[in-house]
């Protein structure tokens, strides 16, 4: 069995609640994504999917992966696409870091090694533990009342997670949180995720204005070194998100104690194959897991669910309904969500059914 075409498209996505806001005036009003498909000589389709949040979130931008999957693609035809440890060996030998541009190519392999084998996803990334997954939604940054209505709409729509964006100016922070968590029933599980957003000095200011509130806080400072200092003086636990790129950082965190839990984002480790491997022994090591994406809709949403659903259930958080999030679709045959809660479609391989003339005319194919 061997690859015999790639070809990919490029798929704007509005987001259903207009434009998404983060701390420091980011934000972004869709999702720009890389969708790919990978045939075999055997007549099999892998999908794969990636879609960086703006340029501003991670190092990653939608024209970037678009020109370095157009370098990548012609030299993976012929090779074969179940041997998924060698597939990223290869592209990491021919294109040296950037692994956001290999996400959706990794993708669509393991989809298609799945559906060559005639079982879904879940099944060749260890196994299903469990029907579903909890799912949280994000209350975007912004002025007090409209988070507290935000929260408040969340929770009439039987969502009992919630991830609360600050990372702005801390009293004002301090006020958001506190008017959000004083709006909500008692038990509501709270994420308080900064992005990165605060110095050391900033996130203690917040950490000491906010101890009697019950949250889990999540990235305060960009480093692992600063994460870390804040930690040492934590009453709550803490979720480490953008400082996870690669396996060093996992052992760091590890090393460090840093964080007890972690969130993998499928396009930052490289694709689905890394991401599990970083999952597996992250779970080993102890860890807390969430495993999510920059972003996407029906594709990456399924990849999203058989990661989730792999991991073993004491070990896993909550993920997201990206799907949910935008005004297109791609796919018939999505992840189902029950209220707040999603599983994985039936069938083989992510189990999604692209439609493909939804995607528009492609950007490019090459074939062998």
């Amino acid at each position: 069995m061997h690859i015999k075409s790639v070809t990919a498209f490029r798929v704007l996505q509005p987001f259903t609640g207009g434009t998404y806001r983060m701390s420091k005036g980011r934000s972004a009003d869709c999702f720009d994504s890389l969708i790919v498909e990978t045939t075999s000589d055997t007549g099999l389709t892998g999908w794969g999917e990636m879609a960086p949040l703006g340029n501003f979130y991670a190092p990653a931008f939608a024209a970037g992966a678009r020109s370095g999957l157009a370098e990548i693609a012609p030299s993976l035809l012929g090779l074969d696409p179940r041997a998924l440890g060698h597939l990223g060996r290869h592209m990491d030998t021919v294109f040296k870091g950037h692994p956001y541009i290999k996400s959706a190519l990794d993708m669509a392999c393991c989809d298609l090694a799945a559906r060559a084998a005639d079982v879904p996803l879940v099944t060749l990334l260890g196994g299903q533990d469990g029907t579903a997954v909890d799912l949280y939604t994000v209350v975007t940054h912004g002025p007090v009342d409209a988070m507290v209505e935000h929260a408040k709409r969340s929770i009439a729509d039987g969502y009992g997670r919630l991830q609360i964006k600050v990372g702005g100016n801390v009293h004002d922070d301090i006020e958001r949180m506190t008017a959000v968590a004083g709006a909500v029933p008692k038990g509501t599980v709270i994420f308080c995720d900064a992005n990165a957003g605060w110095s050391p000095f900033q996130a203690r200011q917040f950490v000491d204005g906010t101890r009697s509130l019950d949250y889990t806080l999540e990235q305060p400072c960009p480093t692992i070194a600063e994460c870390l200092s804040i930690r040492r003086k934590l009453d709550k636990p803490m979720v480490l998100d953008e400082s996870v790129t690669s396996l060093e950082d996992l052992l760091e965190i590890h090393r460090t104690d840093a964080a007890d839990g972690l969130t993998l984002k499928i396009s930052r480790v490289g694709g689905v194959t890394k991401t599990r491997q970083l999952r597996d022994l992250a779970v080993d090591l102890g860890f807390m897991i969430t495993v999510e994406d920059t972003g996407g809709a029906e594709i990456d949403t399924a990849a999203m669910a058989h990661l989730s659903l792999s991991t073993p259930e004491e070990r896993r958080l909550h993920t997201v309904a990206f799907h949910q999030w935008v005004t297109v679709k791609t796919a018939s045959n999505a992840p189902p969500v029950t209220r707040s809660r999603m599983g994985i479609p039936d069938g083989p391989g992510l189990g999604i059914d692209v439609r493909r003339e939804l995607l528009g005319e492609p950007l490019f194919t090459v074939s062998k």
